[in-house]
């Protein structure tokens, strides 16, 4: 065991085993999309948080794109147009 896990724990703080964390990286890795690692068990769990921490990234810059994309629209549009009503009912 490592020293990380060795260490003693704070009161109240439960014990993971190893199990439990075999069993969530393997949830980990169902969530994330096939196309980034392969779907077998012999992927090793620094490479399922990777991927997966990459995988976050292009979600949180596909948000920051899709922002940039409406705030560019909205800025483009009158406030009263149908338009600008369809882009704020999206919005809520």
């Amino acid at each position: 065991m490592s020293s990380r896990r060795s260490r003693p724990l704070s009161s109240g703080a439960s014990r993971i085993t190893d199990d439990q964390i075999i069993q969530l990286i393997s949830k980990l890795q169902q969530l994330l999309p096939g196309t980034g690692i392969q779907r077998s068990n012999k992927s090793s769990a620094s490479k399922v948080l990777q991927e997966t921490c990459s995988y976050v990234r292009s979600l949180h810059q596909e948000v920051d794109d899709l922002s940039d994309r409406l705030s560019q629209l909205l800025s483009t549009i009158d406030a009263n147009s149908p338009e600008a009503s369809i882009v704020r009912s999206l919005i809520i």
